[in-house]
């Protein structure tokens, strides 16, 4: 019998079908590489439920390298703004480390001096998030409020009527606090 004419197995068609396939997406990628790259933008943190009503949040238009608040003390500290929904990580010497925007709770802390009193690794978030870096610095009517990040990195969902303290962030974000922010660092919380 000619080759040609000989009926190829069900399994060679397949695996024909799966090198083609590889072939194919190989193909792809080195195409891809080798083109233009669209810009990334990062996700700005939206407006949330809240026991205070805030304006929503559009896209933030302050710097990325925002100025600490002249309000916030000295020396070492994490800075927290509630108007600006903004974290400062500030040296010793009075210079910001670094700075990112967050999502609130719908409990905001009061402004005032505050210090780490606990530090978690992972635990699940009263809204039912699997959340990491857990950083608790006070208590405000039964809740407790920390700084922490979602485990997958996004954002939180509005808490429709439920009372939450947790301050979110983005997962590098929440990584950053959580070294620079051991037990017994100070947090000054500013309007």
């Amino acid at each position: 019998m000619p080759v040609a004419a000989r009926r190829l197995p069900s399994w060679a068609w397949v695996t024909g079908l799966t090198a083609g396939a590889i072939v194919a997406v190989g193909a792809l990628t080195l195409q891809a590489d080798k083109g233009e790259r669209p810009a990334v933008t990062a996700a700005k943190p939206s407006s949330s439920a809240s026991a205070s009503p805030r304006p929503p949040a559009s896209a933030p238009s302050a710097p990325a390298k925002a100025a600490v608040p002249e309000d916030s003390g000295t020396g070492r500290r994490i800075v927290y703004s509630l108007q600006q929904r903004r974290v400062w990580l500030v040296d010793a010497d009075d210079a910001a480390r670094r700075t990112f925007l967050v999502w609130p709770g719908t409990v905001d802390p009061d402004p005032g001096n505050y210090t780490i009193s606990l530090r978690k690794d992972a635990t699940t978030g009263s809204d039912g998030v699997e959340i990491e870096h857990i950083v608790y610095f006070t208590v405000k009517s039964g809740v407790n409020v920390a700084f922490s990040n979602a485990v997958d990195g996004a954002s939180p969902n509005p808490a429709a009527g439920a009372q939450t303290g947790g301050i979110r962030m983005a997962k590098a974000d929440g990584s950053a606090l959580w070294a620079f922010g051991a037990t017994g660092t100070k947090v000054r919380v500013v309007n």
